[in-house]
């Protein structure tokens, strides 16, 4: 097998950061000027993830590519990572909004297309009755709310790895088999194990064992993990998890805010799985921040039942601005004229592509790694066989190398999602746009090899 010299990575990465701030002085100035008034220099603190010594600053975007202030023009791999994964104002929703923005945005009541989403959502995920949240993350703490309510049990179980927004349940590790805060985690309110139960994904026995003693309200997982590279079930898990789900009366909860790129459906429709919630967000609504929410007919008249009309306001499920009129109406457009059979026809050949090209790219080379495709998006990582689950899947990276091998990419008008090494395809994205990613990954793998 071949290897990396760590001598020769870092000498690469200096000469790809000189060539990154040399050619982009208007970001650089720009995010000088926002470092006195945003915390970080960004408005949102991931955005400091990037590879480069300060972010782009985007001037505009259209379908699978974007333009930065300095004129440079990307194939946008990222896409908002996965909230714009329609493509950059798709013209369905863009005409849909500025029609709905000149008739009001927010009423607390609600519109025609809310009816007409809560159908389609019915329609396409199985479960009867929805909900509108603004993000994954509302829609993940309303259900998880909901699931205790209903239960009444206090404690979650999430997998090792996992991420389902920016939920206080679910900021967890694995340390010696005790559920802990992860490292990362930023002002945790309680020590996660009053609240959480962990176990790795894909091991039955661990989550029979969690599950048997009947004290856990819920499973939320995603049905193929994607926060630390593409993690698929095992065959036969899902079948497990809902067969001791139900022995138990633990309520399974599944997020499908990143799976929906495995169809219409997302990874539930596609393999028949049977929630009793599920939760998405992201990109339904074309990058307008939107999310859903359904529950079981069982779990709606339960929920019913325990929420009286006039404490609905303070129950600490929902909010003001959630199930906007604009919202829905992005959503309605997404749906209906967007995220259709015809968009995952043209996108799942283009991942498929990718992902041929980089492995015939890493095959050649000799390098110890692999690459993973669920749906319309693909990920390398680092390692000769894929993670069964978190513990492996976080073993295997490396950085420096991610840094790198992005902001080679990036210097040459390429964009991969900064948080690991995933190409999302928007349906705008052609042949020849994958095929120069293959070449540059090449070129990239030739010169730390050399």
């Amino acid at each position: 097998m071949a290897s990396i010299s760590r001598t020769r990575l870092a000498s690469l990465m200096d000469r790809e950061t000189r060539r990154f701030t040399a050619e982009r002085p208007k970001s650089r100035a720009l995010f000088e000027r926002a470092r006195a008034s945003l915390l970080g220099g960004v408005p949102m603190n991931w955005m400091v993830r990037w590879s480069g010594p300060f972010p782009l600053f985007v001037k505009e975007a259209q379908g699978a590519h974007f333009t930065d202030v300095d004129g440079h023009r990307y194939l946008d791999l990222c896409l908002g990572d996965t909230g714009a994964m329609t493509g950059h104002s798709p013209q369905a929703v863009a005409e849909a909004v500025a029609v709905q923005v000149r008739h009001g945005v927010t009423f607390m009541l609600p519109t025609e297309d809310s009816v007409w989403v809560g159908e389609e959502l019915q329609r396409r995920f199985g479960l009867p009755y929805w909900q509108i949240a603004m993000t994954a993350t509302d829609a993940n703490r309303f259900a998880i709310r909901l699931a205790r309510g209903i239960t009444g049990r206090r404690l979650v179980l999430v997998f090792n790895g996992c991420y389902h927004g920016t939920v206080d349940e679910t900021f967890v590790a694995l340390k010696d088999g005790a559920t802990v805060p992860k490292k990362s985690s930023f002002g945790p309110p309680v020590d996660p194990a009053l609240t959480t139960r962990a176990v790795e994904f894909n091991d039955i026995e661990a989550l029979r064992r969690a599950l048997e003693p009947a004290d856990v309200a819920c499973v939320l997982a995603e049905p193929a993990m994607t926060n630390v590279g593409i993690i698929l079930p095992a065959p036969g898990y899902h079948e497990a998890l809902r067969d001791i789900t139900r022995r138990t009366s633990t309520l399974l909860i599944i997020d499908e805010t990143h799976t929906i790129c495995a169809g219409p459906g997302g990874y539930t429709a596609a393999h028949r799985l049977e929630p009793d919630m599920l939760t998405i967000g992201k990109p339904i609504a074309g990058g307008v921040p939107a999310a859903a929410y359904g529950v079981s007919r069982d779990l709606a008249d339960r929920a019913a039942a325990g929420i009286r009309v006039e404490d609905s306001d303070v129950s600490g499920i929902g909010g003001t601005l959630s199930g906007n009129a604009l919202a829905l109406a992005a959503m309605r457009a997404t749906l209906e004229h967007v995220l259709t059979p015809r968009f995952y026809e043209t996108t799942i050949p283009l991942a498929e592509r990718f992902a041929a090209g980089v492995e015939a790219v890493i095959r050649s080379a000799g390098l110890p790694w692999h690459v993973v495709r669920l749906g319309n998006r693909a990920e390398y990582q680092f390692r000769p066989t894929p993670p069964k689950n978190g513990s492996e899947a976080e073993a295997a990276m490396d950085l420096d190398l991610d840094r790198f091998l992005h902001l080679y990419c990036l210097n040459r008008g390429i964009l991969m999602t900064p948080f690991h090494n995933m190409a999302l395809i928007a349906p705008d994205t052609l042949p020849e746009d994958i095929d120069r990613h293959t070449r540059v990954f090449a070129e990239a793998v030739n010169e730390l090899l050399v």
